[in-house]
């Protein structure tokens, strides 16, 4: 078994860098565009250094990471217009899903979305204080709907691309309405699976998901603007 320089085997002290600096940039303790040294990245997860940019090239192929060879490692900064087309396809992506899901959900997976849809509404009424545990349910309730679709590509594929509004931390930038509105679709979605109707979980999805576009991308230019 081959051990990294600190007797961790290889693929658990990479796979500890990866979780690590995964956590750091979907948090936002790494900001876009921060670069990432690798010394410091190893310190971190306690690790050497050759796991960590193992790690990097990981994340590199997720798209959360710019990593070149000799020349290091910075967390993705999207420009407006990657942003956009990142949501557009999810938007085609996830609706989708939610059409599949609508045909071939359990009912113990539906229990599961509708419980985690009324956790988030629960939530949204403590608003910005519940930001970062909303951002993490809102994830577990888009995986839950793509698992529940049956079509393993479409969920590998959509994993990357769902990250995005994690690393911009989407429910921080929401004020009380979109949040409220935000609640409510989650509530629709979870209506349109129990009658197993496709066709409404789609269009439900698909503007729930471009509906957050325009929070994300509103919310940006009002930063560049105040730069």
């Amino acid at each position: 078994m081959l051990t990294s320089d600190r007797g961790v085997p290889m693929a658990k002290a990479a796979e500890t860098a990866y979780e690590a600096v995964r956590a750091g940039i979907l948090s936002g303790e790494f900001a876009r565009g921060q670069r990432l040294r690798e010394e410091e990245l190893a310190l971190r997860a306690g690790v050497s250094r050759t796991p960590v940019r193992e790690a990097l090239r990981r994340l590199d192929a997720e798209g959360l990471v710019e990593f070149t060879p000799n020349r290091g490692a910075r967390v993705v900064a999207w420009s407006e217009q990657e942003l956009e087309d990142n949501y557009e396809l999810r938007a085609m992506l996830e609706s989708y899903g939610a059409r599949l899901a609508a045909e071939r959900i359990t009912d113990d997976e539906l229990d599961t979305i509708a419980q985690i849809a009324a956790r988030m509404t629960s939530l949204s009424r403590k608003g910005a204080s519940a930001a970062d545990e909303l951002t993490v349910l809102n994830g577990d309730f888009h995986r839950a709907i793509l698992r529940a679709s049956r079509h393993t590509q479409l969920d590998s594929m959509v994993r990357g691309i769902m990250d995005t509004p994690l690393i911009f931390r989407t429910f921080q930038r929401y004020d009380a309405e979109r949040m409220r509105t935000s609640v409510r679709q989650h509530a629709e979605l979870v209506q349109a699976l129990r009658v197993r109707d496709g066709g409404w979980a789609e269009a439900v999805m698909r503007a729930h998901i471009l509906a957050a576009r325009s929070t994300i991308v509103l919310s940006l230019r009002d930063e560049e603007d105040g730069d």
